[in-house]
């Protein structure tokens, strides 16, 4: 059986699949994945001030040693660094001040039941600016790793350039 024929006009309005990923990077924290086992990774929102929105924008700012947590039923991004924006002395913000991020109840139940576990932790991964010009954060799960674990890492990851060194050479 055939399905109906669909509409060029209808095409352009179902929803896409993350086809589109215009986003401009504003800081990265690239330590994260050395340091922990990535779980899985959500996508969420952030409360700025227009200062600190400001700020972004000039790129400075660095999320390398902040971490999120779930208190009181709500998620908290503490210790990232948003530089001061020069402009707005007066009515500047806080550098390492606590800022609230959003999502959704159920997402957030699922964030406190993982770091319920042991040695599970949410580390930010990547801050930067949507294709609606809005700030989101991508935050993970995560558990530390020991030194021998980060070892075999590398040495994996070694491994895996070295065999396609290999492989472009004799093909």
């Amino acid at each position: 059986m055939d399905s109906a024929p669909v509409s060029p006009y209808l095409t352009s309005i179902m929803a896409k699949k993350d086809e589109n990923k215009n986003y401009k990077v504003i800081a990265e924290n690239r330590r994260a994945r050395y340091d922990y086992a990535i779980e899985d990774d959500i996508e969420c929102g952030i409360i700025l001030t227009g200062s600190e929105v400001k700020s972004l924008r000039t790129g400075q700012s660095n999320i390398a040693e902040s971490y999120a947590s779930v208190e009181d039923g709500e998620l908290w991004l503490t210790n990232a660094y948003i530089a001061r924006y020069d402009p707005a002395k007066t009515w500047g913000h806080e550098e390492r001040r606590r800022r609230k991020l959003l999502v959704r109840k159920k997402e957030l139940s699922r964030l406190w039941n993982a770091t319920k576990r042991e040695g599970m932790t949410i580390v930010p991964l990547v801050m930067y600016f949507n294709d609606r010009g809005l700030v989101k954060l991508k935050i993970a799960t995560a558990k530390g790793k020991k030194n021998h674990d980060k070892r075999a890492t590398e040495a994996k990851r070694d491994w895996d350039r070295q065999k396609g060194r290999l492989l472009r050479e004799n093909s």
